[in-house]
């Protein structure tokens, strides 16, 4: 049998490329999507001396793209496909949280366009081009913080430029990006092809990663406080790696795991209601044609 393939966004540091490690030592093909070229290209190759001997997987390879931006999100995903690369499970992994409210070229908040776009148009991008593979899997990273979006549930804003007009919070903007994506995945999860699954992971409090420091504002000054109880890297990938190999596929399609189990989310998070009203304005908004088929 040949070695499974694994995309990751964000692989070029933090959790992203300690899931990659993991996965290049177990002998799975992975290719590391990251900005910046130069680090990305450096990261696969500090990969490749890792695969077991005797293994059939190919060298770690690695694609650039801003995924802030949807032209970038849409050029990956055609590159993926032109490369005839058959993608056995996406990860999803790419995510930020920013002090203060700012736009992408695109019109959107910069959170949201990272944490609810990228995942969502990747997605949809790379099944519109045929890429995955009969029974992929696709697992986008999430958090316990998304108890703490504030989503206004009869006008729903899946763009974050609401926030340019209230008080911008940091947390509660990155918790409610997060909340978007699992109402989003939820939804997606009764649309998509037979054989195909969904999941959201939460990796818990993790110490070391880049995301707090590299965020800046509230996140990064409180990080230090949270340190004592938070796992380790190595610790915070183990419900991502489990998703993307246990045999057979985890259930339920579009649920929320954590601790290598599924765990229930907030009540917001739940509602189906606004699942199929937040995945629909997304993709409106994102011009992708909404998905009819699956379940």
């Amino acid at each position: 049998m040949s070695p499974r393939t694994i995309v990751i966004t964000g692989g070029a540091g933090g959790l992203g490329l300690v899931a990659a490690r993991h996965l290049v030592q177990a002998g799975t093909n992975v290719i590391l999507v990251g900005r910046d070229a130069a680090r990305t290209a450096a990261a696969a190759s500090g990969l490749r001396d890792l695969a077991p001997a005797g293994t059939d997987a190919v060298p770690p390879r690695a694609y650039t793209a801003d995924l802030s931006q949807w032209a970038h999100v849409r050029d990956l995903a055609a590159k993926l496909a032109d490369d005839g690369v058959r993608v056995d499970v996406l990860v999803n992994n790419a995510g930020a949280a920013f002090p203060r409210y700012g736009q992408t070229p695109d019109g959107v908040e910069r959170t949201y366009a990272l944490n609810h776009h990228a995942p969502f148009l990747l997605t949809h991008a790379l099944l519109a081009a045929g890429a995955f593979t009969a029974d992929a899997r696709i697992i986008n990273l999430s958090t316990f913080v998304e108890k703490r979006g504030r989503l206004d549930t009869t006008d729903p804003d899946v763009s974050g430029t609401s926030w340019r007009d209230r008080f911008y919070s940091q947390i509660h903007v990155y918790a409610t990006s997060k909340l978007l994506g699992l109402l989003a995945t939820r939804e997606l999860a009764r649309r998509l092809p037979d054989g195909l699954r969904i999941y959201n992971a939460n990796p818990g409090m993790v110490k070391n990663t880049s995301i707090n420091a590299n965020a800046g504002g509230l996140m990064r000054l409180t990080a230090p406080l949270f340190r004592p109880f938070s796992i380790t890297p190595d610790q915070g990938v183990r419900t991502t790696l489990w998703l993307a190999t246990a045999s057979p596929a985890p259930q339920p399609s579009g649920g929320f795991f954590t601790k290598s189990q599924p765990a229930t989310p907030s009540r917001l998070a739940q509602d189906t209601a606004l699942a199929r009203t937040v995945y629909e304005r997304t993709a409106s908004l994102l011009g992708i044609e909404v998905l009819t088929t699956g379940r």
